[in-house]
Order: structure tokens, then sequence, then C-alpha cells
């Protein structure tokens, strides 16, 4: 996704004993006036002091301008487009059998994202995701931020969805093999193998399941694209452009702007936005309402348009 400007931070520092302590003992009497008092949820409030590496990781991220070329070759490498390639073809059984036939949506946008959000499944992070939410809600950046996720981490725990050392993720508290942050778990969540438990980890059809629900439940419009290359004369100015600036085909192609190859479009009708993310002489994308809904899990135009691209060259 495009970067953001670096934030400078002071060095972590680590906080008193005694005031974790403290704090975790409100944590324990709001879990429990909540009525989250599974053992689970003991187990995992079960801890000493915060996490020094998720501060670190949480003071120091390393952020880059990249431009849109730049994020196409990092994120959608040769590796990156062949292991998605071994993947869909050992799991399509599971993806169109038991996940498509409820949620009618693109084998593509679900691979895409799996593949950008862990590498498909190989990179989900390490961390427990209670230890990380607990450190960030006391570590006072964010806080009340980490304090709700907590507490929806809390919620999941308490329902035996997942045990505490199961439930592993990113620093920030995104989980499992879609990254989801708890609250998106809860309400996205799903389970498709039937074993009563919605196992975003280690179940391959929940996984799948979750992602298509996520998307359908973020206004995937089933049998539409979400968009494709396209070439923009240079003339056409920047200011023209933009995911709010929507215009018909026909519009479209009054102002030179054709399919790859120079084709006209099929449905002179049909609504869309053109994206231009470098400039005059850059790449150039028409994108329709697929598009927003890819970018509800990440809102970031460089995140869908990868997302788009990857599953194309998947599936």
């Amino acid at each position: 996704m495009p970067a953001q400007a670096a934030r400078h931070r002071p060095p972590a520092t680590p906080a008193a004993s005694g005031d974790y302590t403290a704090f975790l003992a409100a944590i324990r009497r709001e879990a429990s006036r909540q009525g989250l008092n599974a053992p689970a949820v003991t187990q995992a409030l079960d801890l000493q002091a915060p996490n020094a590496q998720v501060i670190q990781r949480d003071r120091n991220q390393p952020e880059f301008h990249l431009t849109w070329a730049q994020y196409r070759s990092r994120v959608l490498g040769a590796r990156k487009i062949s292991d998605g390639r071994t993947a869909f073809a050992a799991q399509r059984g599971v993806l169109e059998q038991q996940v498509l036939t409820r949620y009618n949506v693109a084998p593509g946008a679900v691979m895409g994202i799996w593949g950008l959000e862990s590498a498909y499944g190989a990179l989900t992070g390490k961390f427990t995701v209670v230890d990380a939410l607990c450190t960030l809600a006391f570590e006072g950046r964010r806080a009340q931020f980490f304090h709700d996720e907590l507490f929806h981490a809390l919620a999941i725990l308490n329902a035996g969805d997942i045990t505490p050392d199961l439930m592993t993720g990113s620093y920030a508290g995104a989980m499992g093999q879609p990254q989801f942050m708890p609250s998106a778990y809860l309400k996205y969540a799903v389970d498709i193998d039937g074993d009563g438990r919605r196992d975003i980890w280690h179940s391959m059809p929940d996984i799948f399941g979750s992602i298509a629900n996520y998307l359908a439940g973020s206004g995937w419009v089933g049998g539409e694209s979400w968009g494709q290359e396209i070439t923009v004369p240079d003339s056409v100015a920047q200011s023209a452009l933009g995911r709010t600036h929507t215009r018909t085909h026909a519009e479209w192609m009054a102002m030179g702007i054709r399919q790859m190859g120079g084709a006209p479009f099929a449905d002179p009708a049909t609504t869309g936005a053109v994206l231009r993310p470098d400039g005059p002489g850059g790449e150039a994308f028409m994108v329709y309402r697929n598009f927003a809904a890819i970018r509800r899990y990440n809102p970031s135009d460089f995140y869908a348009l990868a997302v788009g691209l990857l599953g194309n060259e998947i599936t």
C-alpha cells in the first residue's frame, strides 16, 4: 500500500511492572463484568510485563514513499505469482466447492487477498494476540483502539473458537491467514467446515470463506470485474482521474481512453473510474464497483490494484 511519511518517535522505555500489573487487574475486572470468564480468557491474561518486541515494532515501523511501479514490482514478483498458482491448484476444490457456492465472489479476489496478507498462509505472525493487544492498549499510542480490539479478542476466546496459544498474529493483532483484526473476525469470520469453530488459522474452508464473506459484506457484485488495465493519452489531465471521478465507458472513450491493445469498451453504458497512480506515462486502470469492495479490506488504491492483478495472474 502507499507508504506514509516516516514518524519519528522516542525509543521504547519499559513501563513499570507495577503499573502493568494494575492495568491487567483492571482488564480482568472489566472482562468479568462483560461475562468473559472462560478459562481461556484467564489463561490469556496471565501476563507479567509489556511485550518489548511489540513496542519496538510499533514505534519503529519502516515506512517508505513508493511509486505504484515500485510497489507493483515489490509485491507482484514472479515468485509471488508462481506460488499463488501452485496454491490455487492445491486448494481450488476447497475454494470452488465449499466456499464459492455460498458466496458469489471471484476466486481471484480471494486468492489475491490471501497472497498479499500472508503469502498464502506462510507469513501469519508469531505474536500471541492478547499479549500484543494488551501491550498496545497499555502503551498509550492508539490505546482506545487496541483496548477495543483486545476485548473483541477476549470474546473470541470466550466463545471457544481458538485457544490462547494458537491465537497468533502480527505485532498489531492482525490474526491468522486473512490477517483479520478481532473486530473483523467477529463480523466476518465463518465456519465453513462445520466443526463449530471459525478457524482462520488452520482451516482452509474457514479461511477462504471468511475472506469471501468479508468481500460479500463489503459490496462485492457477483459476475462483475474489479477492473482492467487500459491506455490513457498523456493529454488527459490527472485531475480528471481518480476513484471518485466516475464516467461511462462512452465518456471515457470520447477522451481517447481504450482497452489494452486499442479496442473500444464493449458496453458504452458501464460506469467506471480511471486510476493512473504514477501520472502521465505510467500504467492506468479502469476500476469498477468491486474495486471498492477490495479496498474496504485495506483502504489503499495500491493494495486493491495489487489484489486484483495478482488474482488475475493466479486464476
